[in-house]
């Protein structure tokens, strides 16, 4: 059963290419949804995990890639009803 999850990525996430790299982490594990920039500085995920690639998919965003900083990551699961697309992944303005 998949899980959706609305995922805040707080630190230094925006303009180091953490939205590009999330599409890829997802698109790599089969993770469908979309990454986007907050006006606060954040950045936001909605994500389509199953059982077996939520631990991966979450420890990758933990991580970002080089040039960012993760200083927290709010994990909340939403309810199916919400605009998480069932396939594919793509990064939003």
């Amino acid at each position: 059963m998949d899980e959706v999850l609305r995922i805040l990525v707080r630190g230094r996430v925006q303009g180091v290419g953490f939205r590009y790299f999330t599409e890829r982490t997802a698109r790599d594990l089969g993770v469908a949804g979309w990454a986007r920039n907050l006006p606060d500085g954040r950045v936001e995920v909605m994500a389509r995990v199953r059982p077996s690639t939520k631990g991966p998919f979450l420890a990758a965003l933990q991580e970002g890639p080089s040039m960012a900083r993760v200083d927290d990551l709010q994990v909340e699961s939403s309810p199916e009803e919400t605009s998480c697309p069932r396939s594919g992944f793509n990064t939003r303005s």
